[in-house]
């Protein structure tokens, strides 16, 4: 659960500091930044961003859900076993 909420958390403190700076950028330019322009480049942005910057987090993420669910396919093979010798 861990790598869950360490990834989701990088995730959002990437798509803050991004709508940051495209604000910023967009104000500096036009003078006036719309709020809901500026929410979809950064959403944009920070969605490819993290493809490159939060591979690692993500990958540990994908392991962690994979040996889980290895684990539970096992247990249930155990039990499936256990109801064909009775």
């Amino acid at each position: 659960m861990k790598a869950f909420w360490v990834y989701t958390a990088l995730r959002l403190l990437l798509f803050v500091a991004t709508a940051a700076v495209v604000f910023g950028i967009w104000l500096a330019i036009a003078g006036s930044a719309p709020i809901m322009w500026v929410l979809v480049v950064a959403f944009l942005v920070s969605g490819l961003a993290s493809l490159f910057l939060l591979n690692p987090q993500r990958t540990d993420f994908a392991r962690q859900v994979d040996e889980r669910a290895h684990r539970a396919a096992e247990k249930f093979e155990e039990m499936r076993a256990k109801e064909d010798v009775d």
